[in-house]
């Protein structure tokens, strides 16, 4: 932290300093502070140049999203022009629609950023996620393949990808092994959901068999 302020005091009008910074201050969790120097940073660049203002107002986004303020971010994000930031702003807000739990328009966000990103397993996990939050579970299950064939060691995607098997009829152990082994903190935490999931389609399955009864009687 250091080093970047007295990289600002040597050379003021180097904005990418400014955005280094306030990334910096974002992981060290000091998000008011983060928000501060960014729009400082803006105050002094935004007229400078196009890049300036839209790197600048990306990352104040990002400040916004790690701080939980999801409307905030997306205002941010939806304000970024530059060819070369659009499909990460794109991604972020996927991930900050998602965050609000409106998960068809983060969807549609996240299927936008994977034109320029197909092979982006992040871009595939953040499309699978929202796939299952809407219930598309066969979709979602082809980009969790997507995004296993890059990313195999992925515990998060592994899990998500037997809760799609689950709820397809598939078998299921191999994935939740994998989650377990590679991510046990998100396989303990998903446990509560599994057993939701599964007591909904156990009672599907009765009242369907219960059904049938009566119209067999």
């Amino acid at each position: 932290m250091h080093r970047l302020i007295q990289e600002i005091d040597d050379d003021p009008d180097n904005y990418h300093t400014y955005y280094d910074l306030g990334a910096l201050l974002v992981n060290l969790k000091s998000y008011s502070q983060a928000e501060e120097l960014m729009m400082k940073a803006l105050g002094l660049f935004a007229d400078k140049s196009r890049a300036a203002k839209d790197t600048l107002t990306y990352g104040l986004g990002n400040v916004y999203y790690a701080a939980g303020e999801f409307q905030k971010a997306i205002a941010q994000f939806n304000k970024v022009k530059d060819s070369k930031l659009k499909s990460d702003a794109y991604m972020m807000l996927a991930q900050s629609y998602m965050g609000n739990n409106d998960h068809k328009t983060a969807l549609a966000f996240a299927l936008t950023a994977a034109e320029n990103h197909r092979q982006d397993p992040q871009v595939n996990q953040l499309i699978a996620d929202n796939l299952l939050a809407v219930g598309s579970f066969k979709e979602a299950a082809q980009y969790y393949d997507k995004t296993l064939a890059s990313d195999p060691k992925n515990g998060h995607a592994q899990f998500d990808r037997g809760i799609a098997a689950v709820v397809m009829g598939e078998d299921a152990t191999e994935y939740f092994n994998q989650a377990k082994q590679l991510d046990p903190k998100y396989y303990q935490k998903g446990q509560s959901r599994l057993a939701d999931i599964q007591g909904a389609l156990t009672k599907k399955k009765t009242d369907q068999n219960s059904k049938d009864d009566q119209t067999n009687a």
